[in-house]
């Protein structure tokens, strides 16, 4: 399996990328962005039709689209009823545009499936450079701020007391996750991005209570979930994107299932003797 090149690409690209998502995806869940994180999934994939249009690398599309949203997104205002409709209003615009690219670019069916549903085929030696070099300033720009975005995120009515950036970390964020969503796609697809998004980081809220240990055990759980899929698509005729997503579901299940047990079991280990 790794005396092929586009594997080792594949599994090096992918690594970095699941362990960025894996963080970031820890705030996305605190802040409840997982709708937002999809959106932005179905916003790349026009950015990706563009960019074929305009016979760039998908990649350039998807990080123009998401980062231009993101700005929109967060420019329309921050409060989370006026964010739905700017999300709706946003996703409708860049959908049509997305249907307009394809229709000019006669692009084949073959081209939009694996923007639809990802590819590990197409990964070069340069794409993992502009992987690993987009990946590593997300997570220097959350080690940065990280005490800001955790209070935000976490206390969001004491962050607002304690008269922080709202606003700033707000957009900022988005911007984050604009990256991350436009790397993601190359391996999970638009349509199934926020598995690496949402799942890592719901499956890691349930073994720890510590932010910190939180990102470190989603970034693991990413990684798992990611190398799982490569493999078992490499050895079977499936997508590697259906292995991706159905490792790190049963990985939340069986993170679930512990965390119910644990509950369960809690109060009886609590009771006091007879004596």
């Amino acid at each position: 399996m790794f005396q092929y090149p586009f594997m080792q690409n594949a599994f090096l690209a992918g690594t970095i990328v699941a362990v960025m998502c894996g963080v970031i995806a820890v705030f996305v869940i605190a802040r409840g962005l997982s709708f937002i994180a999809h959106t932005f999934s179905h916003i790349g994939f026009s950015g990706a039709a563009f960019a074929v249009f305009m016979g760039w690398s998908p990649l350039n599309g998807l990080l123009l689209f998401t980062s231009a949203s993101a700005l929109i997104i967060g420019r329309m205002g921050v409060k989370t009823f006026r964010r739905d409709v700017s999300i709706s209003i946003v996703l409708s615009v860049f959908l049509g545009l997305g249907y307009l690219f394809l229709k000019l670019s006669n692009t084949q069916s073959t081209g939009m499936m694996s923007l639809l549903f990802g590819s590990v085929i197409g990964i070069s030696v340069s794409d993992i450079w502009l992987m690993t070099w987009l990946s590593a300033s997300v997570l220097v720009l959350l080690v940065l701020g990280y005490k800001m975005l955790v209070f935000d995120s976490f206390d969001p009515v004491g962050a607002e007391a304690a008269r922080l950036p709202i606003r700033f970390i707000s957009i900022g964020f988005l911007l984050l996750i604009s990256v991350a969503i436009a790397e993601s796609v190359q391996f999970v697809g638009a349509l199934l991005v926020f598995t690496l998004m949402t799942t890592p980081a719901a499956t890691a809220r349930y073994l720890t209570q510590s932010v910190f240990r939180m990102m470190v055990y989603s970034a693991v759980i990413a990684v798992i979930g990611l190398w799982a899929g490569l493999v078992l698509g490499y050895y079977t005729s499936a997508p590697t994107s259906f292995y991706i997503s159905a490792v790190e579901g049963v990985l939340y299940f069986m993170a679930l299932g512990w965390h119910s047990l644990r509950e369960r079991m809690a109060p009886k280990l609590q009771l006091p003797s007879a004596e």
